[in-house]
This record gives structure tokens, C-alpha cells and sequence, in this order.
């Protein structure tokens, strides 16, 4: 597959391609400028390439090597080099990243893709044109240039509307280890997404899935690295006097607490984001002024560094000899 500038710099004139891509023709022209040197359906790799050399800057490649044809025996470039300017996204880029929810790329009518703003290009054919103020730095997969998860979420869901779809596909993403629920919700936040009810109510599946797993990794960083068994998911009261809040471990003989972060992607949806963050801090220092040392882990953090998270707490518990003793409280379950 090349474009008509590819097969000019090969000595192919234009009527030559015109020729050759008549009905019945050896070769046809699969979107405006790209040529598939066969006939017969493109397979799903071929429309991917179609859609980037479409969509990419050509002058990238030909900036190279000033325009002039490959010699015999020269080394071939690199090829994601036609591609400057354009990444894959969507369910296509899901697709590509391993997700079962998404459908097979030859099952799809169009393939989204990614431009800068400014770029003068239309939707057309297999491919879909999205044009973007901020384009993500794509990671390559069989060649590819992809949007990251998040972002290809995004911009997948903004084009659903089956809310079973799309709480599906926000699922699989943490579940399957792909990225962070904070990542997810960050992106459809960007993507101002979150006014959409079923969005709303998928993301709400997405950080309770989110908290399951971030709680297992913790359950795991204790049993697998021999730290003595805290009590689990408590409540904290001074005797006979107010709530200090809740926590996911505690140790009382340490004075030493576990807080899990996985509120922090839902200030995305919150208009009172400053009071609940003013109320998270409130709780934390207060504790700590009762001489409670609180251990902040977000999911990522326990994804990403499970030794190092269990080097920190184990650190947090044998220091507890060295602090002054913690102030008395009930501890009760949540």
C-alpha cells in the first residue's frame, strides 16, 4: 500500500495509478491519495495503514530523503514515518490493545484517528477524522502508532451510546490491568463525558472495580511480605467523642494506618471539590496529631510497586518504638 506521492517518487505517473485502479483494475484506491496494490477486500492491517497514510503527514517520510526514490539495496525507513501527526484511537486502538469487549477491526465501518487541530483533513471512507488540541504520544503496537488506554476510551465512548457497552469496556480496563481507574476518569473528564448519565453510571462500576482490586493488591502486599495482620476496613472514634474516619488497615499496637486513594479520580465529578479534598486532609491530620501514622497508597502505586509499598509500611512499624505513644481510640468495624 503506498500513497499517490509514494508511487510518483517510484516513477508511477498519476494516470498510470488512474489507470491501474479502474473497476477491474490490478490495484484500487482505498481512501483520497492511498492506493492498495491488489485487488479484492483489504485485510484489517491494510485498512489501518490506509487510514494513518491518509491521516499522517506524507512530507515526514519524504523530508528523508528529499524526495527521491529508494535506491537498490538502500536501507528502507522506518515505517511509522508517513504516519507523523496521526495516531489510532477509538475501538480500533482498544482493539488493537487486547480488549475482548471490543469488536474485530474488520467488523468496524470506520477507524478512528487522531489529527492535530489545525489540520485540514475530512472524515471519509473507512476513516474517521478527529481533530484534537492535545495529541497523546501514541505507544506502537505491530508497527502502530496507538492512543494510550485512557484516551482511547474516551474517545471510544464519546460515539456509544449502549450504556451495557460502555460499562464493559471501562470494566475490562482496570480489570484486565490495563490502566488506573484516575487515568479513565481523567480522560473522559477531558473529554467532557461525565454530563452523560450512563457515563456517569459506568464509571461508577469502573471505581468500585477499581477499589476491589486496589484492595486484593493490599491483601496480598501483607500476607506475601510477612507483615503482621492488621485489622481490616475499621472505624476510628476518641472515647465517647467524634468520628475520625475510616481506614482500610490499622494496627493499634503500632499506631500505624492504611489509607487507600481511590477516591482521587472522583473529584472529576464532583462540583465541591475543594470541600472534599479540605475534609480528606482534616481527617489525616488530625489523626496524625493523635499520633496515628497514616500510610497513603494510591492503586497505582500498589500496581506498579508492590515491594516498595511494603517496604514503606513495614518501615512505618518499626518505627513506632521510636514515637511518642498514640492517643487512645476505639476502633471499630465499618
Amino acid at each position: 500500500m503506498l500513497t499517490s506521492a509514494q508511487l510518483r517518487g517510484r516513477g508511477v505517473t498519476a494516470a498510470e495509478t488512474t489507470e491501474r485502479c479502474r473497476p477491474g483494475g490490478a490495484w484500487q484506491q482505498i481512501l483520497p491519495g492511498v492506493v492498495l496494490l491488489h485487488p479484492g477486500p483489504a485485510t484489517s492491517e491494510e485498512r489501518l495503514h490506509a487510514v494513518l497514510l491518509y491521516a499522517g503527514r506524507p512530507q515526514a517520510a519524504r523530508e528523508r530523503t528529499g524526495g527521491v526514490p529508494a535506491q537498490p539495496g538502500a536501507r528502507k525507513p522506518h515505517v511509522p514515518q508517513p504516519y507523523a501527526d496521526a495516531v489510532i484511537t477509538g475501538l480500533a486502538a482498544l482493539t488493537l490493545h487486547g480488549f475482548s469487549g471490543a469488536p474485530p477491526l474488520l467488523s468496524l465501518d470506520r477507524i478512528d484517528v487522531l489529527v492535530p487541530r489545525l489540520r485540514r483533513l475530512r472524515s471519509t471512507g473507512c476513516a474517521r477524522v478527529l481533530r484534537t488540541s492535545s495529541m497523546p504520544v501514541p505507544q506502537q503496537l505491530t508497527g502502530l502508532p496507538v492512543a494510550p488506554v485512557p484516551r482511547a476510551l474516551a474517545d471510544a465512548v464519546a460515539g456509544l451510546e449502549d450504556a451495557c457497552t460502555v460499562r464493559r469496556l471501562l470494566t475490562e480496563a482496570v480489570r484486565g490491568g490495563h490502566c488506573e481507574p484516575a487515568a479513565v476518569v481523567h480522560e473522559l473528564a477531558q473529554a467532557r463525558l461525565l454530563g452523560r448519565p450512563h457515563v456517569v453510571d459506568a464509571v461508577d462500576s469502573l471505581l468500585a472495580e477499581g477499589r476491589a482490586i486496589a484492595e486484593d493488591r493490599l491483601y496480598r502486599m501483607v500476607r506475601e511480605h510477612g507483615l503482621p495482620d492488621p485489622v481490616w476496613n475499621v472505624d476510628l472514634r476518641l472515647p465517647g467523642g467524634p468520628h475520625l474516619g475510616g481506614l482500610d488497615a490499622y494496627w493499634p499496637e503500632h499506631a500505624v494506618a492504611v489509607e487507600l486513594d481511590t477516591r482521587a479520580p472522583r473529584h472529576e465529578l464532583r462540583e465541591d471539590d475543594d470541600a472534599v479534598w479540605s475534609e480528606y486532609a482534616r481527617k489525616r491530620e488530625h489523626l496524625e496529631r493523635l499520633g496515628i501514622t497514616v500510610v497513603h497508597l494510591t492503586p497505582k502505586k500498589l500496581r506498579d510497586a508492590l515491594d516498595q509499598q511494603a517496604t514503606v509500611v513495614r518501615t512505618a512499624l518499626m518505627a513506632a518504638g521510636d514515637r511518642e505513644p498514640a492517643a487512645y481510640v476505639v476502633v471499630l468495624p465499618r
